[in-house]
C-alpha cells in the first residue's frame, strides 16, 4: 500500500504530462485524482497507525552503500502525508479557477504533482539516503512551480534564489546524513532514531549536528536564510497556499521532528535551535508588518511562525514538542486558506498591494468573513486554532528549567512576537477589507466562482471547529503524530480551550492589547504606505552571485577563450596532475614488480606497426584537415582490429561502429572550417607540445603495460564466474554493462542523451558560414541513394539480431543502435538532411526520453520481485521456426540503451545536418 502511496501522484503526472489534447477540465480532474485517491489509502492504514503500528516496506537498492528503498508510515508520518495531499486536494481545485487562459494547466498540474510525490516521498521514507533524495527532489521541483511564469523577472529570479538557498542546504543535510551513518553504521530511520545516545556521545555529533541544521534552516527559511521565501512569492497563489504554507517549507521543520530524538537533548542543540528560532520568530513578524502586498505580509509572517515552531523544538521538552507538533497542523490551515483568500482578491481585483484595496468587505462579504476568520486564527484570537497552540508555547516559555537566562529571554520573544502578531494580522484585516478603498482598481471587484471559494471556506471552517472543541476534532490524530515522534517518550496530555486564569491567558491578553495599540500607533506616527522595506539577504545574495559570475568570467577568459589548442593544452595538464602526482616515486617499483610479457607474434608486430604509423601520419599530415580525418580513421580501425587480436569482439564493434559514427560527424563539422589549420611558427611552443604529448603517451603505456601484465587474479574471474548463473547471461562484457554496472551504464547513456542536446540547443539556431560553396546543384547519386534504401532493411535486421543475441554472444543495445544508425547515416551524407527527415519523421528528443525511460523501467521492474535494482530476471520462450529463445529481464534495460543510443546518434547527424548558412540568411529579404 505504501509503494501505491507514493507511486500515484508520479504516476498521475506522466499521465497529465502527455496529456496534450485534453481540457483543462479533464487535467484539473486527472490532477485531483492523485491526492484524492492517497487520503483513500490514508484511510485504509489509519487502523493501524492510530493504533501505534509502524507499517514497513522494504526494496533492496544498493545494499553495498546502505541505500534501500525503505517506506515507513507511523503518526508523524501519516498526519504529513494527510497535509501533503488534503491540503493539495484542495490547491488543484483552487489551481483550475485561478490559472487564466494563457496558462498552461498540463505544465502547472505536472509540476504540483511531482512536488506532491516528492514531499510524500520524504515524509514516509525510511532510509535517511532516500529522505536526502527526496529532499532535493523538492527543491527541484519548487524551483519549476516558483518559475511557472517564467516571462517574469521577479518570478525567475525567485526561482534561483530558492534553488540556490534549498539546494546548498540540502548538499549540507546529505553531509550531516552520512555523518550520521557513519556514526551508527546504518541509515536505517528506525536505527537511527534508536541510537540518540550514540550519536550524541560521538566526536562527530556537533558536525552532523550543524549539517543538518543546515539542512533544516534553509528549507524552513530560518534567520539568516530566510530571505527567499518574501521572493518566492512571485509564484502563482495556488503555488504560494501548497509550498509555502503546509508542505515545503514545513519539510524542515518535519525533519527537525522525524530526527528529534536521536538528535535532541544537548545544550548545544538546545542553544542553536532555539537562538535561530527565536530570531526568526522576530525578524519575520516584525518585517511583516510592514509590507504592502498581501502575499508578502504573510510570507514574512510565515517566516515567524516557522520560527515558533523551530524554538519550541529547540526548547525539547515533551510538551514543547507536543505544542511545535499542534501549531504544525494549525498554521497550515489558517495560512493555506490566507494565501488562497489573497489569490481571490489578486484574481477579482487585479492586485494585491494594500494601499490600492480596502473596504472589501462589501464586494466581497464571503470572501473577506473567511479571510477575516483565517486572520484571527493567525493572530491567536480566542476560540480558534490558533489560540490553543499560542497559549501552549507561552506556557513553555515560562516553564524552561535549568536556563534562567534563556527562560527570561525566550518569554520575552514570545510576548513580542505575539504583540507583533496582532499587528501584522490586524493590519492585514483592516487595509483590505474595512477602510476607504478600492482605489485605481481596473476592474470591478466582485466574489470569484463557488468552487474558487470552497477551498478557503473548508480551512477556515477547520480553523473555527478545531479552536472550539480540539480534544474531539484534533485530539486523537494530535496524539498519534506525538506518538510517532517520541515514541515511549510521548506524554499525556489533553486539549481544552479553557485552562483557567494563568499567566499564559495573560501573555495572550497582553498581547492583543499591546498588538492593537502597536497597530494603531504606528499607524499614527507613520505613513504605512510610505514605508519601503529592503531585504538586506536579498541585496548580500545578489552581490554575491553577480561576484561569483565576475570571477566565473574572468576565468573563463583567461582559461577559456576560444582557442581548442588551449584547452586541450589545460586538460592534458590537469590530467597529468592527478594521475601523474600520486604515481611519483611510485612508477618504476609497480613495473619491477611485473611479470614476463609474452612474447608478440608476427600479427601483432604488424597491428603495432600499423597503428604507430597512422598515428605518426595523423601528426604529420594535421595540418590538412580532410586528411588527418582520413589517416585518424586509419587509428581507430587498428584499435578495432587490436581488439578482435586480443579476443574482445564486443569492443571491436563498438570501436568500428563508433569510428564510423564520428568520423561522419566530423566531416559535416569539416564544412565550416578552414581546408587547412593554421600552423604555430614559435619553436617553444612545438618544443612545449612536444614535450607534453610525449610524457601524456608515456604515461598512459605505462598505465596500459601495468594493467595488462598486473596478475589475472582480479574481480574479472568472479564476474566470468558468476555471469551465468547470477545474470544469466554468456557474453560477460554485456553482462557486466546491463547487469553488474548497470547503474554505471545508465549514467553514462544518460551523459550520451544530455550531450546529444547540448549538440541540439548549440547549433539549432546556428547561424554557420561555409568555408566554400561548390557552385551549381548538389550532386545526385542515385545508384548510391538506391542502395542505402537496400541496405536499411538489412541493417535493421542485423541490428535486431545483435541486440536479442547480446547476452549471451557480441552484441547489445549500444553495438545495435549505431549498426541501425548507420544506415541513415548514409542517407544523411547521400541525401540530405532534409531526404531523411521526411522519410522517417522521427522526433529524437522525444526517443531519447523514451529510452532513458524504459532504462529505468527496466532497473526498477526488479524491486517487484523483492530484488535490487537492475538484478537480473531470466525466461526462456518456445518459439515456432527461431525455436528455444533465452531471454533476461535486462534485455528491458538494454533497450533503453538501444533507444538512447539511436536517437542521440541521429540527434547530433540531423543537427549538424541542418545548421543554416549565415550567408543565405543574410541574402533573404
Amino acid at each position: 500500500m505504501l509503494e501505491l502511496l507514493l507511486a500515484l501522484p508520479f504516476v498521475l503526472a506522466l499521465v497529465v504530462a502527455l496529456s496534450a489534447s485534453a481540457s483543462r477540465r479533464t487535467i484539473a480532474s486527472l490532477a485531483g485524482l492523485a491526492p484524492l485517491l492517497g487520503l483513500g489509502v490514508l484511510a485504509l492504514l489509519a487502523g493501524d497507525v492510530f493504533d501505534g503500528t509502524i507499517l514497513k516496506t522494504q526494496y533492496a537498492w544498493i545494499p553495498e552503500a546502505g541505500l534501500d528503498f525503505s517506506l515507513r508510515l507511523d503518526g508523524l508520518a501519516w498526519t504529513f502525508a494527510l497535509l501533503v495531499l488534503g491540503i493539495g486536494g484542495l490547491v488543484v481545485l483552487y489551481g483550475h479557477y485561478y490559472l487564466s487562459a494563457k496558462d498552461s494547466p498540463r505544465r502547472f498540474f505536472t509540476y504540483l504533482l511531482l512536488f506532491m510525490g516528492a514531499m510524500l516521498g520524504m515524509v514516509i521514507a525510511g532510509n535517511l539516503l532516500l529522505l536526502a533524495v527526496f529532499w532535493e527532489l523538492t527543491s527541484i521541483s519548487s524551483f519549476l512551480l516558483i518559475g511557472f511564469w517564467s516571462h517574469r523577472q521577479d518570478a525567475r529570479q525567485g526561482a534561483r534564489m530558492a534553488l540556490t538557498i534549498t539546494g546548498l542546504g540540502g548538499l549540507a543535510l546529505l553531509g550531516g546524513v552520512l555523518l550520521i551513518g557513519r556514526i551508527v553504521g546504518s541509515y536505517d530511520l528506525d536505527v537511527v532514531l534508536a541510537s540518540g545516545d550514540l550519536i550524541r556521545g560521538s566526536h562527530l555529533y556537533p558536525w552532523a549536528l550543524a549539517l543538518v541544521l543546515l539542512g533544516i534552516f534553509t528549507k524552513s527559511a530560518q534567520f539568516p536564510f530566510h530571505f527567499w521565501l518574501p521572493h518566492a512569492m512571485a509564484a502563482p497563489t495556488p503555488v504560494s497556499a501548497y509550498l509555502h504554507s503546509a508542505t515545503m517549507v514545513k519539510a524542515g521543520v518535519f525533519l527537525l521532528a522525524r530526527l528529534h530524538p536521536a538528535l535532541a537533548g544537548t545544550d548545544l542543540f538546545f542553544y542553536v535551535v532555539t537562538s535561530v528560532g527565536a530570531t526568526t520568530l522576530l525578524v519575520g513578524a516584525w518585517f511583516a508588518i510592514f509590507q504592502h502586498d498581501l502575499k508578502g505580509l504573510l510570507a514574512y509572517s510565515t517566516i515567524s511562525h516557522l520560527g515558533l515552531i523551530t524554538l519550541l523544538f529547540g526548547i525539547s521538552t515533551e510538551m514543547a514538542v507536543v505544542a511545535g507538533l499542534f501549531h504544525i497542523l494549525n498554521h497550515a490551515t489558517f495560512k493555506a486558506s490566507l494565501f488562497m483568500a489573497a489569490g481571490i482578491i489578486d484574481h477579482e481585483c487585479g492586485t494585491r498591494d494594500m494601499r490600492r484595496l480596502g473596504n472589501l468587505r462589501r464586494c466581497m462579504p464571503m470572501t473577506s468573513a473567511l479571510a477575516i476568520v483565517a486572520s484571527l486564527a493567525m493572530a491567536g484570537i480566542p476560540l480558534l486554532n490558533g489560540f490553543l497552540s499560542k497559549e501552549m508555547f507561552f506556557a513553555e516559555a515560562l516553564e524552561i528549567g535549568g536556563h534562567g537566562t534563556m527562560r527570561l529571554v525566550l518569554s520575552i520573544a514570545a510576548l513580542l512576537a505575539g504583540i507583533f502578531g496582532i499587528a501584522y494580522s490586524l493590519r492585514f484585516v483592516h487595509d483590505t477589507f474595512f477602510g476607504k478603498g478600492p482605489r485605481a482598481l481596473d476592474v470591478v471587484p466582485h466574489e470569484p466562482p463557488r468552487w474558487m471559494r470552497i477551498p478557503v471556506g473548508v480551512l477556515a471552517i477547520l480553523c473555527v471547529i478545531v479552536g472550539m472543541i480540539p480534544a474531539l476534532t484534533v485530539g486523537p490524530l494530535l496524539h498519534t503524530m506525538v506518538r510517532g515522534t517520541l515514541g515511549d517518550a510521548a506524554p499525556a496530555f489533553s486539549l481544552s480551550v479553557w485552562h483557567g486564569f494563568n499567566l499564559p491567558l495573560m501573555m495572550s491578553i497582553a498581547s492583543l492589547v499591546l498588538g492593537v495599540a502597536l497597530y494603531f500607533g504606528l499607524r499614527r506616527l507613520l505613513d504605512f504606505h510610505a514605508v519601503v522595506t529592503r531585504s538586506i539577504g536579498r541585496n548580500a545574495f545578489h552581490v554575491n552571485v553577480e561576484a561569483l559570475f565576475a570571477l566565473a568570467r574572468r576565468f573563463t577568459e583567461r582559461v577559456a577563450n576560444g582557442s581548442l589548442q588551449r584547452s586541450l593544452f589545460l586538460m592534458i595538464c590537469v590530467g597529468l596532475l592527478l594521475v601523474g602526482v600520486p604515481m611519483l616515486g611510485r612508477t618504476l617499483p609497480l613495473l619491477a614488480g611485473l611479470g614476463t610479457p609474452q612474447p608478440l607474434p608476427v600479427i601483432g608486430w604488424i597491428l603495432w606497426g600499423l597503428l604507430v604509423a597512422a598515428t605518426i601520419g595523423t601528426v604529420l599530415v594535421h595540418g590538412k584537415r580532410l586528411t588527418a580525418l582520413i589517416v585518424i580513421g586509419a587509428v581507430g580501425l587498428a584499435v578495432s582490429l587490436v581488439f578482435v587480436y586480443l579476443s574482445a569482439p564486443d569492443l571491436a564493434l563498438t570501436q568500428l561502429l563508433v569510428e564510423m559514427v564520428t568520423i561522419a560527424l566530423m566531416m559535416m563539422a569539416l564544412n565550416y572550417l578552414p581546408k587547412q589549420s593554421k600552423v604555430s611558427r614559435r619553436p617553444l611552443r612545438k618544443l612545449r607540445d612536444v614535450g607534453i604529448s610525449v610524457v601524456a603517451g608515456g604515461g598512459l603505456a605505462v598505465l596500459a603495460y601495468a594493467m595488462m601484465m598486473s596478475p589475472a587474479d582480479s574481480i574479472s574471474s568472479e564476474l566470468l564466474l558468476r555471469s551465468l548463473p547470477e545474470a544469466y547471461g554468456r557474453n560477460v562484457v554485456n553482462v557486466i554493462l546491463v547487469d553488474f554496472r548497470g547503474f554505471d551504464t545508465f549514467g553514462e547513456i544518460a551523459v550520451f542523451g544530455i550531450a546529444a542536446l547540448v549538440v541540439h540547443a548549440l547549433l539549432r539556431w546556428a547561424r554557420l558560414k561555409p568555408d566554400e560553396i561548390m557552385p551549381g546543384p548538389p550532386v545526385q547519386l542515385p545508384i548510391a541513394a538506391d542502395l542505402t534504401q537496400l541496405l536499411f532493411p538489412l541493417a535493421l535486421t542485423v541490428s535486431i539480431y545483435l541486440f536479442l543475441r547480446g547476452h549471451n554472444a557480441p552484441g547489445g543495445g549500444f553495438i545495435a543502435g549505431l549498426v541501425f544508425a548507420v544506415p541513415v547515416l548514409m542517407k544523411y551524407v547521400l541525401q540530405g538532411a532534409r531526404a531523411v527527415e521526411a522519410t522517417f519523421g522521427f522526433d529524437y528528443i522525444r526517443g531519447i526520453a523514451i529510452g532513458l525511460l524504459l532504462a529505468v523501467l527496466g532497473g526498477v521492474g526488479s524491486w517487484w520481485f523483492g530484488v535490487p535494482f537492475m538484478t537480473s530476471g531470466h525466461v526462456d520462450l518456445e518459439l515456432p521456426v527461431i525455436g528455444l529463445l533465452p531471454l533476461a529481464s535486462a534485455l528491458v534495460f538494454d533497450s533503453g540503451v538501444y533507444v538512447v543510443v539511436f536517437a542521440g546518434t541521429l540527434l547530433m547527424l540531423s543537427t549538424m545536418g541542418t545548421v543554416k548558412h549565415r550567408q543565405a540568411q543574410e541574402e533573404t529579404p
